[in-house]
């Protein structure tokens, strides 16, 4: 029988590992999603042809926040400035790269009402994306004991666990809820 309830646990695992994983993609894509202030995260994921290599533009220059709404990339050689310029262009994240020939300077316009509105909308998606993701989680678990009942695990163990991972499945939404909620609050705010 210990060997069922080390399976069991597991499943557990895997379907938190799961879910825990969902939260973490949704945290790395609504820090890209702008929400008025300047923040170097927004770049992360854009990629720059490096001599032929694609590599993430923090390693081909130094970005930092110059104030509130201004962003400035120093490349760490000067012949990169077209290449990040154009993989800027290319991320079509609603700013037009500014290139003095030194450094890139990134303004970042006030958003519009009608920007806000776009941007929450972006926001659900990546929260529902997340929460398809959790519910995955638990829909694999419940397969799973279902066929360590059929090997002999308790119906009792069975509804138990079924019952932990729907109490596991509805904290991980509430998480993803909540930071649903944040971020709509934080575009919103002007």
């Amino acid at each position: 029988m210990s060997d069922l309830n080390q399976q069991l646990e597991i499943v557990i695992e895997d379907a938190e590992n799961a879910m825990q994983k969902s939260i973490r993609h949704l945290e790395a894509e609504l820090v890209k999603i702008r929400a008025g202030r300047a923040n170097p995260n927004m770049l992360d994921g854009i990629i720059v042809d490096y001599y032929g290599a694609p590599t993430p533009i923090g390693q081909v220059g130094n970005i930092s926040v110059a104030d509130a709404r201004t962003l400035t990339i120093q490349p760490w050689e000067k012949n990169m400035l077209q290449p990040i310029e154009r993989a800027i262009i290319n991320a079509n994240i609603g700013v037009t790269p500014q290139n003095d020939g030194n450094i890139i300077r990134l303004f970042l316009p006030p958003l519009t009402e009608e920007r806000r509105k776009e941007l929450v909308k972006r926001v659900s998606a990546e929260g529902e994306h997340s929460k398809v993701g959790i519910r995955n989680g638990r829909r694999e678990a419940i397969e799973q004991i279902k066929k360590l009942q059929k090997d002999g695990l308790s119906e009792d163990v069975a509804k138990d666990t079924e019952k932990d991972i729907q109490a596991m499945t509805d904290k991980y939404s509430g998480i993803v809820e909540n930071h649903l909620e944040a971020k709509e609050k934080e575009i919103m705010s002007v």
